[in-house]
């Protein structure tokens, strides 16, 4: 198993950064595929980026091609959302987990979640 806890939420302005961050505990978290999402109030949870158990393979979806950059440190059990240009309808709670299939592609099972860490971007 796995355990995860996010943070660096917040406030930003449109056009302004913020790097999430998810700590993780347990002796396999380098063969877990790790996937950010996120979930506006009323909207469905959908996915963000992923990364796979070496890093070599990364997803995003469209909306935020070219802006979010997904990474890990396997040696310190970390997880990042780098998330440049952010807009207001990025706002919303996010969430990383993990993909014991090592994937961590967007069709892959997730049965490990984090709380989540709010965004909230003013415009």
């Amino acid at each position: 198993q796995v355990q995860l806890v996010e943070s660096g939420g917040g406030l930003v302005q449109a056009g302004g950064s913020l790097r999430l961050s998810c700590a993780a505990s347990g002796r396999t978290f380098s063969s877990y595929g790790m996937g950010w999402f996120r979930q506006a109030p009323g909207k469905e949870r959908d996915f963000v980026a992923g990364i796979s158990w070496s890093g070599d393979s990364t997803d995003y979806a469209d909306s935020v091609k070219g802006r979010f950059t997904i990474s890990r440190d396997n040696a310190k059990k970390m997880v990042y959302l780098q998330m440049n240009s952010l807009k207001p309808e990025d706002t919303a709670a996010y969430h990383c987990a993990a993909d014991p299939t090592g994937r961590g592609s967007p069709g892959a099972p997730y049965p490990y979640w984090g709380q989540g860490t709010q965004v909230t971007v003013s415009s």
